[in-house]
């Protein structure tokens, strides 16, 4: 299986909205460095990234949104945070 960068920065964002668990995106990152075949011109890139997602669960490395910010920098893209207000969406729902 091929891992390209695109690959990466989507379980990284399945994270950050809380789509897949940090244990869920640590197996992942295991699992790639022991079976995938990473994107050639992106190797470097992609191994450290994928082998530093692989640590998130070790209490030394840990996951924060900082740490998100800059393997995400690594692969090429720029993480956003959209604030909204609870209150209102709640009344355009009810």
């Amino acid at each position: 299986m091929k891992i390209t960068r695109k690959d990466v920065a989507r379980k990284i964002a399945d994270y950050l909205h809380h789509q897949i668990t940090l244990q869920e995106l640590v197996d992942w990152a295991e699992n790639m460095m022991m079976e995938a075949d990473f994107e050639s011109h992106d190797l470097e890139a992609l191994r450290d990234v994928v082998s530093r997602l692989g640590l998130a669960d070790v209490k030394a490395f840990g996951m924060t949104w900082e740490d998100c910010e800059y393997l995400l920098s690594r692969l090429g893209y720029l993480a956003r945070i959209v604030v909204t207000d609870g209150s209102a969406m709640a009344e355009v729902e009810s």
